[in-house]
């Protein structure tokens, strides 16, 4: 991803609408590059702002806060890879029982003569 790419990813990111792919490439490119980490601590400084003037609250831990968004961010990318490895494993076993159920059956015709 380059960091034209990553910069218009940044509003979507804070909006929470990156897909997963979106999501899994763009905090990769926010780990390796500091310019690009900046302009989203600035955006998400700045939105962050706004919403608390417009809801009264006061969170003067707004960099603590953006900590917190990336690190919820990669917790969700890890559970959907998990949730991908257990699909695809419930989907093998499950072709590799239908196979071995087919095979005894046939098994147990061929032993009483029906095939």
């Amino acid at each position: 991803m380059t960091c034209k790419e990553a910069e218009s990813l940044v509003m979507p990111y804070i909006k929470d609408e990156l897909t997963d792919e979106e999501l899994q490439e763009f905090l990769e490119h926010m780990e390796a590059c500091p310019d690009c980490r900046e302009e989203l601590e600035i955006y998400f400084t700045v939105d962050v702002g706004i919403r608390q003037l417009d809801s009264e609250t006061g969170n003067y831990n707004i960099k603590g806060a953006l900590e917190a968004a990336v690190e919820q961010s990669g917790q969700r990318l890890q559970a959907v890879r998990l949730i991908k490895i257990a699909r695809y494993a419930v989907s093998t076993l499950s072709v590799m029982a239908l196979i071995i159920t087919i095979l005894l059956q046939c098994r147990i015709w061929l032993q009483w003569g029906l095939l």
